[in-house]
């Protein structure tokens, strides 16, 4: 048996391919893109950098809208000042209490009605319409009618459920599942969307190799459908999670933080705008935007999110 050796010469230049050497067509594009994005980067840049710029800058003086004339410079110590105060704390863990609640809810309904979504065949665009119309309804709006279901005197949550005349938001508890409701009920078909987007990314032979091998749809769902679709998975959470951490919407229509329900985002928003404290409150936004930074570092780099797979660059 005879084997045919490539020539070294030709080996050797497969290997160190030279770059591809872009036309002057593409150059072209290229240059009219950077140059078309600029106005939009420019304008993101000025309303997004500079008010951050500006929050890190008043979070190191002693500042109170109402007396300008003691403005004082104090470094670092509205930091210690916010994390050594047991408030910020414990709207910590009001806000990590939403948001995993929130988040892991979501998931579990928004990849039912995804599933529902993928395989429905009659009247697919009704029900795709009809599980989407929460999204499109502006939150303020959604928290208000929330708020209204749950209320006493307007509400139809407790003649539903033989309740009498209990207060949702008289308690920590109770105003929280509202406040819950009323975030899974808006931002569901969001997450249901992405996943549907995953699904159909997965191979339609796999699901039915697995199917004449003889799998369950348990089977099917946990071994093929759901690892196929991780990065669809991970990218939903990743979007979701940053989104609740920053809840503001429903806990300001429904219960002003009374009772218990403040979260990072209010507490920033009362420091700055109640108290026009805006050094402590800067330094509160500070934080939180910090520790957004942190939940989408671990998301990418510890769980190793892919945003190309789900574009469909790789897989």
């Amino acid at each position: 048996m005879t084997v045919t050796r490539e020539p070294p010469a030709r080996a050797s230049a497969r290997r160190k391919a030279p770059p591809l050497e872009l036309t002057d067509r593409a150059l072209h594009e290229r240059r009219l893109g950077w140059l078309l994005s600029a106005p939009a980067f420019i304008l993101m840049l000025a309303v997004t950098a500079y008010p951050m710029a500006n929050a890190v800058y008043l979070s190191t003086f002693s500042y109170r809208l109402t007396d300008p004339a003691g403005k004082e410079f104090v470094g670092l110590n509205n930091y210690l000042v916010v994390l050594t105060d047991p408030l910020w704390w414990e709207d910590v863990g009001t806000t990590a209490l939403i948001t995993l609640v929130t988040v892991s809810l979501e998931l579990v309904i928004g990849f039912t009605l995804a599933m529902v979504m993928h395989k429905i065949i009659f009247g697919r665009r009704t029900v795709r319409t009809s599980i989407l119309v929460p999204y499109g309804i502006i939150t303020v709006v959604s928290a208000f009618a929330w708020r209204y279901a749950f209320a006493l005197d307007s509400g139809f949550v407790n003649n539903w459920l033989g309740l009498g005349d209990f207060d949702w938001f008289g308690q920590r508890w109770s105003a929280l599942v509202a406040i819950c409701a009323s975030e899974i009920w808006k931002t569901t078909p969001f997450i249901a969307l992405l996943l549907l987007a995953g699904l159909a990314q997965v191979p339609g032979s796999l699901i039915e190799a697995a199917h004449v091998d003889g799998a369950t749809f348990r089977q099917r769902l946990f071994k093929v459908i759901i690892p196929n679709m991780k990065a669809a998975i991970m990218v939903a959470l990743l979007f979701r999670t940053l989104d609740a951490w920053r809840v503001f919407d429903n806990v300001f229509v429904m219960t002003a933080g009374a009772s218990g329900t403040e979260t990072l985002s209010f507490l920033a928003y009362r420091q700055n705008i109640t108290r026009v404290a805006l050094g402590v409150g800067s330094a509160v936004s500070v934080l939180l935007f910090l520790s957004v930074l942190l939940i989408a570092f671990i998301f990418i780099k510890g769980f190793k999110t892919d945003l190309g797979q789900v574009r469909g660059d790789r897989r």
